[in-house]
């Protein structure tokens, strides 16, 4: 089963589809993807992104993206109170961000958000979506104090080196691969993923950002993620189907609540 296990349908360019999302989930169950993650990046916009969950094997995610600093959590309960609904199958996206935000104050509001979101997802039994860029070592002891190793959660976009990667499997997190690896500046990753286990992997597009090769230069969709899980399954030296069935259960046994039986179907 082909999953875009991260994807922002609410970012999306519908420009080609006359505004319609469906035409962009339509797009992706034709090229195969059976389900879909629409991640939050923060509160205010948390019903549109539910709003997309009406269509059957698209699901979501409540939480607040560490450069959103203006509405970075402070308490666990309002994601507690949000995953109460069916369709939200993940707490995040949350994390660290030293990369773009510089300032030391702002990253000592972001650790504390993140604090907040490992242990609401700690609370639940759900996964934690875990941005993280420059961020290395703080990321890796929040997640060692405030997770639940038993729910854990996935390191997303993953662009960090496989010491990280393997810190986080050894806390039970997957790591998720991005258009980034089809990059010819992306040699480490690649070398990367060809190390790591099958059984700690999943793909996800990161739509509408990093689009990947061929489609470069492109606004990105989730109906892409299909590139990236080839060029994944080339890596490994497995065949596409492999790959897929492999990710696909990976997903499935952290992000529990959405079951394989709940797919995309085109509209009429």
């Amino acid at each position: 089963m082909l999953i875009d296990t991260h994807c922002h349908l609410d970012k999306l360019d519908l420009t080609p589809y006359n505004g319609d999302i469906n035409g962009a989930i339509d797009a992706a169950a034709l090229k195969g993807v059976k389900q879909m993650l629409s991640i939050s990046v923060n509160l205010e916009d948390i019903d549109t992104i539910l709003s997309f969950t009406e269509r059957q094997g698209v699901f979501a995610s409540c939480g607040v993206h560490p450069l959103h600093k203006e509405g970075l959590i402070c308490s666990p309960e309002p994601l507690i109170t949000l995953a109460q609904h069916e369709k939200i199958i993940a707490i995040g996206e949350t994390g660290l961000d030293y990369f773009y935000e510089k300032d030391s104050a702002v990253h000592e509001l972001q650790k504390h958000s993140f604090a907040q979101h490992l242990q609401a997802a700690g609370t639940l039994g759900l996964p934690v979506i875990i941005h993280t860029r420059d961020a290395k070592a703080d990321t890796l002891s929040l997640i060692r104090q405030h997770g639940n190793p038993s729910s854990a959660g996935v390191v997303h976009c993953f662009t960090e080196d496989y010491e990280m990667a393997k810190a986080a499997i050894d806390e039970n997190y997957l790591i998720s691969i991005s258009g980034i690896v089809t990059f010819k500046t992306a040699q480490e990753l690649k070398d990367t993923v060809k190390k790591l286990p099958l059984s700690s992997l999943i793909v996800e597009t990161d739509a509408p950002y990093l689009a990947p090769v061929p489609h470069r230069g492109k606004k990105n969709e989730p109906q892409y993620v299909a590139d990236v899980a080839q060029f994944v399954a080339d890596i490994k030296g497995i065949r596409y189907e492999a790959l897929l069935e492999a990710t696909a259960e990976n997903f499935h046994r952290v992000f529990s609540k959405a079951t394989p039986e709940q797919q995309i179907m085109l509209k009429a």
